[in-house]
């Protein structure tokens, strides 16, 4: 059976702990950066758990050998 080829752009924006758990950046981080509060902007700095099974299983499916 071949292997599958990974999705890149999925591959980049996720990544899998030792746990087995998806983490992801958080959205907003892009530009317009000005208009949201400084508060926001420290929260966003961090990485999140991706917590929805549902786009745990469209990850897997995307990108099955990512780390």
């Amino acid at each position: 059976m071949p292997k599958i080829k990974t999705h890149k752009s999925t591959a980049k924006r996720f990544r899998r702990t030792s746990a087995g758990k998806l983490v992801a950046r958080h959205q907003g981080r892009g530009h317009l950066r000005r208009n949201k509060a400084k508060r926001t902007l420290i929260a966003y700095r961090s990485t999140k758990v991706v917590e929805a099974a549902s786009a745990d299983k469209r990850v897997q499916q995307l990108a099955p050998y990512i780390d």
